[in-house]
């Protein structure tokens, strides 16, 4: 049974976890109290958090929120980062500093996807690749747009064709007179 103080993070965890939608695991040992600070702030610019718990509070509350256990990530000082929004905005701002010279110590586990999709560490950093949420509106809204815009050039032809014939006419009946 956890002492109150355990329960107390337990709780607070687990009410991190059902607002999230996706849970990333890194090892941050070696990290400066700088690049840490970093770190923090590029995750919560993405929409994201970074909790900095032990490895068996973390088991607990993620059994009580009904996702899977990612015990084959959650060995040694972690960080757990968690996805409020758009899970690929996080996962680019961590690979992103991982990769930067001097983080090297910032090393990406892996992670936990919705409830039950676990994530190597190639599988955040595929998610990572994946265009924002805002693009894909983009992508989308322009697919949808483009026949109209056909339909409105065509449409336009043809009042622009009878407006160019109109002025030639007035050209000639100018020139002959």
């Amino acid at each position: 049974m956890p002492t109150q103080a355990k329960r107390e993070n337990i709780d607070a965890l687990v009410e991190a976890l059902k607002k999230s939608d996706a849970v990333y695991i890194a090892e941050y040992r070696g990290l400066t109290v700088k690049k840490i600070s970093e770190i923090r702030r590029l995750i919560r610019k993405a929409g994201g958090e970074m909790k900095v718990s032990k490895n068996t509070l973390m088991r607990i509350a993620l059994k009580e929120c009904d996702m899977i256990q990612a015990s084959e990530f959650d060995t040694g000082p972690n960080c757990y980062i968690l996805s409020y929004g758009d899970a690929a905005a996080v996962a680019k701002a961590i690979r992103d500093f991982a990769k930067e010279k001097g983080n090297e110590a910032f090393i990406i586990k892996g992670g936990i996807l919705g409830k039950n999709q676990a994530l190597d560490k190639n599988a955040v950093f595929a998610l990572a690749d994946l265009p924002s949420k805002e693009a894909l509106i983009a992508q989308v809204v322009g697919t949808i747009a483009a026949p109209l815009r056909g339909l409105v050039t065509v449409l336009s032809g043809t009042q622009r064709n009878f407006v160019t014939v109109l002025q030639k006419i007035k050209e000639q009946k100018e020139e002959a007179a």
